[in-house]
């Protein structure tokens, strides 16, 4: 046991050769995120080209995160398992290949099949990127390490609305995922060259393998990442599928737990959870997700369907916000390595990202400009750059060896599910606030008032000059009537979403500050001595 820090200051790294292996785990960090998001702007060329429902078409986005969550917690497993090196190279390559069967795929079906093998190969690369980059620094430069790999993180989500719908509007749809080949080819390369591989322990025999455990984490993780990207438009519990599911889902929970405190090689080593400082940054990483996947989806859908822009256009909003988080990381890192407690940071984070919300809450209407979005989306990238660093580096800042690549999955898993619990709680809510304000908003016109009739009068006759009949006229006119007041619910349930996330980070910051105030100074000494 005492050998296993000696081992991970082995993996140190230093000059050239540090430089290609960051920019490769980076890459490959970005990869894997950018193709989480990009698919979103292109579901309707899909749907044209392949036939397929709205309902059917959802499941390319389904299959990949499902596979993607099921395979996180496993990574630390399977890289001691085939050694790092080859466990990283196999997932690029799978990943890549799955890419461009994607862009051959005929029919919706046999997309969804290479979506969710792609999502396998991609969860790999997420966090073992994360666990190469940590063991190539030195510990007195790992808050660095993690500023650089969050950049690919946080930027990936922000990039892939942009990038999809430009190669959507200029080329087709299988473009988005024949990117990836060229990349992913470079590389496996670079990751084959450069990339060395821990010597943790054996390599276990078919025999010893936990099967079982295997089993259970996939029907624990897959029916509840089912349940959160379906529960809105299937009704939640009202639907067979969606109770039957829960159930599966809370029975593997259970059993897996207890399958893997009880068997010899568990699968995920839950021991390491009894690391203090990573229990909280299991929990942080998880409403740092809510925060960031939530954001990243609920602000492109207000431009879009509120505003009228296009798919492009709306990704592009997002860019400041992630060029801020690119300028702020490493200064944060290196706030980090001069000491600055993570505690003070993350509670400083939560309070930037409750600007930012209220602050958006403030400026929604049926017509807001970029000009007043765009201050409160760069705070956001400063909240995102005080959250990711500190959390990451508190994270896996007391453990050692292999219990990094543990923690990470850790971490990665609960900023994955973090945001699919966002997205499925952002969905319900705009549906359900909205129809509430609609009744609310429906109640207050009445047709005797005056300004009523002059609204329904006035546009009854525009209709009438653009010779419609008058009993036409007047149909349209309540039609527009009607459209203007579900426009104006659905930006009030935005603006609803908006406050209730804001008050969620501000409820999170005394929270932080109480649970690591008996802690900060085992935080600062083990990540910085």
């Amino acid at each position: 046991m005492a050998k296993a820090p000696v081992v991970q200051d082995d993996l140190v790294e230093y000059g050239f050769r540090r430089t290609i292996i960051t920019i490769t785990a980076v890459l490959c960090a970005l990869l894997e995120i950018v193709d989480t998001t990009i698919v979103n702007v292109a579901l309707n060329n899909m749907r044209g080209s392949l036939g397929a429902t709205l309902t059917d078409v959802a499941w390319v986005i389904t299959a990949y995160a499902i596979a993607n969550v099921i395979v996180i917690p496993m990574t630390s497993w399977l890289s001691q398992q085939f050694g790092r090196r080859n466990y990283f190279a196999a997932s690029i390559i799978i990943f890549t290949v799955a890419s461009f069967m994607c862009g051959n795929a005929d029919n919706i079906w046999e997309l969804v099949a290479f979506r969710f093998i792609q999502g396998l190969g991609g969860g790999a690369l997420l966090v073992t990127a994360q666990t190469i980059i940590t063991e190539s620094y030195p510990i007195e430069k790992r808050g660095m390490a993690q500023a650089i790999y969050g950049m690919g993180v946080i930027v990936g989500p922000t990039l892939g609305p942009p990038l999809g719908g430009y190669i959507v509007d200029n080329f087709s749809w299988p473009y988005i995922f024949y990117i990836n080949i060229p990349i992913g080819i470079m590389a496996a390369i670079l990751t084959l060259t450069f990339v060395r591989s821990p010597k943790y322990g054996e390599k276990l025999k078919a025999n010893q393998v936990d099967w079982l455990g295997i089993g259970l984490l996939s029907a624990f993780i897959g029916s509840l990442q089912y349940i959160l990207e379906h529960g809105q438009q299937d009704d939640w519990f009202n639907d067979t599928t969606i109770c039957t599911l829960s159930v599966i889902s809370a029975l593997g929970l259970f059993f897996f737990i207890w399958r893997e405190l009880v068997y010899k090689y568990p699968i995920v080593n839950l021991g390491v959870l009894k690391d203090s400082n990573l229990k909280v940054g299991v929990i942080m990483s998880f409403i740092m997700g809510f925060g960031l996947y939530g954001t990243t989806f609920i602000v492109p859908i207000y431009t879009q369907s509120i505003l009228g822009w296009t798919a492009t256009d709306a990704g592009l909003l997002l860019v400041p916000s992630s060029i801020t988080v690119a300028i702020f990381m490493p200064i944060i890192g290196k706030l980090i390595q001069n000491g600055v407690p993570q505690t003070y940071l993350v509670a400083l984070g939560f309070l930037s990202f409750f600007i930012f919300t209220f602050w958006m809450h403030n400026v929604m209407t049926p017509d807001t400009g970029t000009e007043h979005m765009f201050w409160p989306l760069i705070v956001r990238g400063v909240g995102l750059g005080l959250l990711f660093v500190p959390i990451t580096t508190l994270s896996l800042s007391a453990l050692k060896g292999k219990s990094i690549g543990e923690g990470a999955a850790f971490t990665g898993m609960m900023r994955q599910l973090g945001g699919s619990f966002g997205i499925a709680i952002i969905t319900t809510f705009i549906a359900r606030f909205g129809q509430e304000h609609r009744v609310n908003l429906i109640s207050h016109i009445d047709p005797t008032r005056v300004a009523v009739q002059d609204r329904l009068h006035g546009l009854q006759r525009a209709f009438m000059a653009k010779g419609y009949s008058a009993d036409v006229a007047l149909h349209k006119a309540y039609k527009v009537l009607d459209y203007a007041v579900t426009k104006q619910s659905s930006v009030l349930s935005y603006m609803d979403i908006f406050l209730y996330l804001g008050l969620l980070f501000l409820f999170c910051i005394p929270f932080i500050l109480l649970v690591k105030k008996n802690k900060s100074k085992v935080d600062v000494s083990e990540a910085m001595h």
